[in-house]
């Protein structure tokens, strides 16, 4: 099973509803074969609604084909005009829903964040648990807005980082190097910590 793969990392990647940025790079990284899953670490799934004040909430777990259903039922007009139902669509051909985080028992090599308040929620989830394992996980963290040209834009830079990890043969020594590397080749800061399993 594991040759379909182009290398041995096994990534996670993650933001707050498990919707838009980390299953974009979810797809994208997929695509180029990489082992991957996608998570949210919110309370809950939330997307915008027809009012600022009033998004629209489901629990993690709602089969994308639900949501899509929901908010067709709503307004389809509306949220086919703003995107939403073109990403429930594409979301519901790579997983059937959006998963949390801190439900996931897998380890992963990389779990790669979103958004810094994401970090520090999986950084907590982490920390939380005792380690039983003593592997290391590297926990990056790419700041990415929460729109679709961002998202798209954040997972191209997501695969060239994993696409560098992926080609060095000792991760855990040459981490720093990358990331600097990373960092003055895409224009945007990282953060990064291990944590181990």
């Amino acid at each position: 099973m594991s040759q379909q793969y182009v290398s041995p990392l096994s990534i996670a990647v993650i933001c707050s509803s498990n919707m838009n940025r980390s299953m974009e790079a979810h797809a994208y990284l997929a695509k180029n074969r990489f082992k991957v899953r996608s998570f949210g670490t919110g309370d809950k799934v939330k997307l915008p609604g027809t009012a600022a004040d009033r998004p629209n909430v489901y629990e993690f777990g709602t089969p994308y084909e639900d949501i899509f259903n929901d908010l067709a039922n709503k307004d389809k007009h509306y949220y086919n005009q703003n995107g939403l139902l073109h990403l429930l669509e594409r979301n519901r051909l790579i997983k059937p829903c959006p998963e949390k985080f801190q439900h996931c028992t897998e380890r992963f090599d990389v779990l790669v964040t979103c958004e810094e308040r994401v970090y520090d929620q999986v950084i907590e989830y982490m920390e939380s648990k005792t380690p039983t394992y003593n592997l290391p996980v590297h926990v990056i963290n790419i700041d990415i807005q929460d729109n679709q040209e961002e998202a798209t834009f954040g997972a191209f830079h997501i695969c060239d980082l994993i696409t560098m990890m992926a080609q060095s043969s000792d991760l855990d020594n040459d981490i720093d190097e990358l990331l600097h590397r990373f960092e003055d080749k895409c224009q945007r800061s990282v953060l990064h910590c291990v944590l181990f399993y």
